[in-house]
């Protein structure tokens, strides 16, 4: 009898629960750095280097007004660098070849254990507008907001280096600013900001991802606009939300986003609506584009990277897939010039090709996985920093 009572209350005590799964945190991005050599570079024989200094001294003439990291050096380690650059007579590859190999030492970057990061391209963008508004020309590019305030984070947390927010004040607060359907929706309209209307919302969106442009009046100038600043919302990848909605993400490319828009007005006008970024722009005279470094960019040699990893100026030995080439593979020397509210991480980068229809075209399709190694002046040593 007490045997069975036992079994009895054995039966009624439930099973004891498994221990809740313990979340993982992400690993934040860490920039690692590993010396290597240029034999170690994918393809360093098969470049130009000569084709990357014009880049490179545009990146020169930008340190002489103050340009230090801890990364890179400062200005006394690139001084004779510079030099010895500018004295290299144009069309030089082989001078160059010497230049670069004997001035710097390679060093792989990886985002941790991880290698292998994204590459895609931009491009300057053409559209069609007017200095005043009508029936046809009723798109606005704004100028940025007087009330716009952006802060560089790492001005009061070290840890927070290159990351920046933005914002406008109310009250004795900081607050986010408008996103893209309030603004596009008329809430800066009081303001005006207006500097150019132009005759389509999606060239006008696409401005905003490419961050230059140059739009055609209707007496046939040309105007050149360039990146303001944004209004500090997250920027969110159209690509990425329709790759969620099950589009294979090998097919999707610029040139599918703009036809998958044009097909389907409404739900591509929501689709756009899905990233809150918003770009502000001003009109620039001389060359273009600019960079964020300050410098004119160059076509197939100027590379957009996340400034809170990587420093402006540097060189940089890419090896990646590319569609467009027939080799397949993307090997090239570029320098880091600009970023992008797509570009971030350690391993991220955004390769400038320029203006017209070709430069459309490669960088619509450029998307893919690759390596990239960071040349240093002689004798800085990145692996002892913490980054």
């Amino acid at each position: 009898m007490v045997l069975a009572l036992m079994v009895s209350l054995a039966a009624c005590v439930a099973p004891p629960r498994p221990s809740p799964p313990i979340p993982t945190v992400p690993t934040p991005p860490h920039l690692s750095l590993a010396p290597a050599s240029f034999a170690d570079l994918p393809g360093w024989q098969s470049d130009d280097p000569a084709q990357a200094l014009p880049a490179l001294l545009k990146s020169c003439r930008a340190r002489v007004l103050g340009s230090e990291n801890d990364l890179a050096g400062g200005a006394g380690d690139w001084q004779p660098i510079c030099r010895d650059a500018a004295a290299i007579a144009a069309g030089d590859s082989t001078a160059a070849r010497r230049f670069f190999e004997s001035a710097f030492t390679p060093w792989r970057a990886s985002n941790g254990d991880e290698a292998e990061g994204l590459f895609t391209g931009y491009y300057e963008i053409a559209l069609r507008g007017s200095r005043h508004p009508d029936s046809r020309y009723s798109v606005p590019l704004y100028h940025h907001p007087t009330d716009l305030i952006s802060v560089d984070l790492g001005q009061f947390r070290p840890a927070l280096k290159g990351q920046r927010i933005a914002g406008r004040i109310k009250g004795s607060h900081l607050v986010p600013y408008d996103d893209r359907i309030a603004i596009e929706g008329g809430s800066l309209d009081r303001h005006g900001l207006e500097f150019l209307w132009v005759d389509d919302a999606v060239d006008a969106f696409f401005l905003g991802v490419q961050g230059s442009g140059r739009v055609t009046l209707p007496d046939g100038r040309v105007v050149r606009v360039g990146y303001d600043g944004s209004n500090g919302r997250p920027y969110v990848s159209i690509g990425h939300v329709l790759a969620a909605t099950g589009v294979p993400v090998d097919q999707i490319s610029l040139a599918y986003l703009r036809q998958w828009i044009a097909s389907h007005p409404a739900e591509g006008r929501a689709l756009m609506d899905r990233n809150p970024s918003y770009v502000f722009f001003r009109e620039m005279t001389g060359d273009g584009p600019m960079g964020s470094e300050g410098v004119v960019l160059t076509p197939g040699r100027s590379l957009a990277i996340d400034p809170a990893f990587i420093p402006y100026g540097v060189p940089v030995w890419l090896d990646t897939s590319d569609p467009i080439d027939p080799s397949g593979r993307l090997r090239r020397l570029l320098v880091a010039q600009d970023t992008g509210g797509a570009i971030k991480g350690p391993v991220r980068g955004d390769i400038f090709f320029g203006f017209g229809a070709e430069a459309e075209r490669h960088a619509g399709e450029m998307k893919g996985r690759g390596s990239w190694w960071l040349l240093l002046p002689n004798g800085i040593h990145p692996i002892l920093a913490d980054h």
